[in-house]
């Protein structure tokens, strides 16, 4: 291979930069989350009490309000420090955060385990993620971006993703949800008739943005349409909160019977949704992936270090083949895993959006598909570790 060839000018190593940014967070965390996690009992709702103090039982199963209400002072102490919007332009208030500064960031905060500072259960971060912003700024109106980013950064609005049906979850193009072109009171709008499922956070959301059909037939890529439906449209009905092994829940079902919408509450162009849908989705699922990744490094890591300590009948757990071996290739898988999601990131920050889609999307896939495998293959191995 020629010499000046560019496979040999690449590099494996995190950015320096990158690295010291982590250093910071680490110091932020210590010197200002951690001291309210350790006040007035929060330990609670993260240790043995922990799904007992975040649910409340009586009100189907959501969280409680102390615990959200503690959730929302450690991000204003990480927006007041300049972590949280980390990510947004810095029209915003963020630092442009690029794909591979937010996948390292998710991979170093879940590495450290469960705290006040991550918490992989609701999406909750000192760093912020935001892939709705980015949406909106991407595709919306600028009214739509008045209402939906400044509103939102504000604490005055908050909108869902609503993609996912009863009886379709990847195969999001033969949704059932429809919306039909019709005219109410002089004004022109759209009747939505349908359901959706396992939509996060809409007990707090003051929108769902709802992904229909408008034509074209099941299956068709084109023909699909995002709305913004506020919470209080007649005909918009949360139906239930799904119960999960994992409490509390803001997972929940929805039902849209007859629900009227002007067109100014269409998100981009009629007909072309599925291109906002992933936008969301890539993004998204390269971040969970790396969060995924770090939760079985912890987990791995425990392992080894509990096997260390361990010494039944005077010698060493991790001593034992039976136990080496499983950790062994599982800190194996994480390695590789991990080449493959910063390498994706990294192509992501070169490509446009219509790029990642035609050009990433299977890597994502590859890379969120195998980042909860190994996450919680790693859970079930330290439980056996201990035992």
């Amino acid at each position: 291979m020629a010499p000046n060839s560019t496979l040999g000018a690449m590099s494996f190593s995190i950015p320096q930069d990158l690295v010291t940014y982590l250093h910071t967070i680490d110091d932020f965390i210590i010197t200002r989350i951690a001291p309210l996690q350790a006040s007035n009992d929060n330990e609670r709702f993260f240790d043995h009490r922990r799904e007992h103090s975040r649910t409340d039982w009586d009100h189907q199963g959501l969280p409680r309000d102390d615990w959200e209400e503690l959730l929302a002072q450690a991000r204003n102490l990480a927006d007041e420090a300049g972590f949280y919007r980390f990510c947004l332009p810095e029209e915003f208030g963020g630092k442009n955060g690029s794909n591979l500064w937010m996948a390292v960031i998710r991979m170093h905060l879940a590495r450290k385990g469960l705290g006040l500072f991550n918490d992989l259960q609701n999406e909750h971060s000192v760093v912020g993620n935001f892939p709705d912003i980015l949406m909106v700024k991407e595709f919306g109106t600028e009214e739509q971006k008045r209402e939906f980013i400044e509103g939102r950064l504000e604490g005055k609005v908050a909108f869902t993703f609503g993609l996912t049906e009863p009886n379709h979850g990847s195969d999001a193009t033969h949704m059932f949800t429809h919306g039909v072109k019709t005219t109410r009171n002089g004004a022109d709008g759209w009747i939505i008739n349908g359901s959706k499922m396992w939509i996060s956070g809409i007990h707090r959301a003051t929108h769902c943005l709802v992904f229909a059909r408008t034509n074209g037939k099941p299956g068709d890529a084109i023909g699909i349409t995002a709305f913004f439906v506020p919470k209080n449209t007649p005909g918009f009905t949360v139906e239930s909160y799904e119960w999960t092994f994992n409490m509390p829940t803001d997972h929940a079902t929805l039902t849209f019977t007859d629900v009227f919408v002007p067109d100014t509450s269409i998100l981009g162009v009629v007909g072309h949704g599925l291109a906002i849908a992933q936008t969301f989705v890539h993004e998204n699922r390269l971040r969970q992936a790396a969060s995924s990744l770090g939760a079985a490094e912890y987990c791995i890591e425990e392992s080894i270090k509990y096997a260390r300590t361990r010494k039944p009948f005077g010698k060493e757990l991790s001593t034992n083949q039976a136990v080496q071996f499983p950790i062994v290739e599982l800190a194996t898988q994480a390695e590789m895993l991990k080449l493959l999601v910063l390498k994706t990131a990294t192509e992501m920050d070169g490509m446009t959006q219509k790029e990642i889609e035609q050009n990433l999307g299977d890597k994502v896939s590859m890379c969120n598909y195998w980042g909860n495998r190994l996450c919680t293959e790693a859970a079930d191995r330290a439980m056996q570790v201990h035992g």
